[in-house]
């Protein structure tokens, strides 16, 4: 596979990444071993990029990955880091902050916990509600120059909010939930705003929290996940679930998994929608190989007019987020004032 550009200036990626929160938060406890076998797998194969947060497992998932790298992994791996997420004891997400002094205090610590001297990529994991975004890119955009950090990215974020922190200093990219599911990007401007400041893309959720896998059936008792994503709810699986089953015979013509499908799709976004690459969330070694297998799949136009015609944007039942998360997602509003503007 050949690699590509993160963004205008960005570092060179394979088109899949690993993402590390599945590690250390999840509905069931992960195995340190498995995870870290994991991590070791991705950046043997050449997947570089690893995709982290301070607030996956209060600061665990840093530590994870940090035990993770061996001697000589820290000079090809790409760490990207999300910040921002406020979290109490008990684990409950209790607010989103990005005022200055806190985008330095938590690049500190999480300096200290990766055990590096500089981040590849830091982020604000959401919009602050009551900091401009100029003066949270500003404050990275300080780091940068002092060296701690390489390059500067956004997530959940829309077009006028992708613009002014672009305007600030330039973003490598912007971290989006985009998959066969989650077409959202592609009617609201995110994925055409992107493209136009040569701005990357990294797609999360791309086998939308398991339902794309092909292997996800009803379950015999309430699925977690149901309590705040509504497309687990039982008033809305049946129908997703019945839309998977349309990407079956497609997949199987191919000789591949559903997940194998779902996955080429999301590459094969590169390079009309630009740079585009799919972050896999995974704790297990040999879904790096599968992965990485979909990533050979070519897809042609044909085919993806197909997968189109199977699983319309509009066809999936339930918003990817409870209502109050959704809330929070600078993404998923209109095209207004973004909350905190400058006057």
């Amino acid at each position: 596979m050949q690699t590509r550009p993160l963004g205008t200036g960005g570092p060179q990626v394979l088109p899949l990444a690993l993402g590390c929160a599945g590690m250390s938060d999840h509905t069931a406890p992960a195995d340190e071993a498995d995870a870290i076998a994991t991590i070791r797998t991705a950046l043997d194969a050449g997947v570089t990029l690893l995709d982290t947060a301070d607030f996956y497992g209060m600061g665990h998932n840093e530590d994870l990955v940090r035990r993770a790298l061996r001697a000589g992994d820290r000079e090809k791996a790409l760490l990207s880091v999300k910040f921002g997420g406020l979290r109490g004891p008990d684990g409950s997400f209790v607010g989103i902050e990005g005022r200055p002094a806190h985008v330095k205090n938590a690049l500190a610590y999480s300096l200290r916990r990766l055990d590096t001297d500089h981040i590849d990529i830091y982020r604000p994991a959401r919009l602050a509600p009551d900091t401009p975004v100029e003066d949270t890119i500003g404050a990275i955009s300080e780091l940068v120059r002092a060296g701690y950090v390489r390059h500067v990215g956004l997530s959940e974020v829309g077009p006028e909010t992708i613009r002014r922190a672009h305007a600030v200093h330039p973003i490598c990219d912007v971290q989006i939930e985009y998959s066969l599911f989650s077409r959202d990007p592609e009617a609201n401007g995110i994925l055409d705003t992107c493209r136009e400041l040569g701005i990357g893309v990294t797609a999360y959720g791309i086998l939308a929290h398991g339902l794309l896998t092909g292997t996800y059936r009803h379950p015999a008792g309430d699925d977690p996940r149901a309590h705040w994503l509504p497309r687990f709810h039982p008033d809305n699986l049946a129908t997703n679930l019945a839309l998977v089953e349309r990407l079956r015979p497609l997949a199987d013509a191919r000789g591949i998994s559903v997940a194998q499908l779902a996955t080429a799709w999301v590459i094969a976004q590169s390079p009309e929608r630009g740079t585009v690459v799919a972050v896999l969330g995974t704790r297990r070694p040999h879904r790096i190989e599968e992965a990485l297998s979909a990533a050979d799949v070519a897809l042609s136009d044909a085919d993806l007019r197909t997968i189109d015609e199977a699983v319309p944007a509009d066809a999936v039942a339930g918003t990817r987020y409870a209502a109050p998360l959704m809330a929070l997602l600078d993404s998923e509003r209109g095209p207004s004032p973004a909350v905190g503007a400058r006057n």
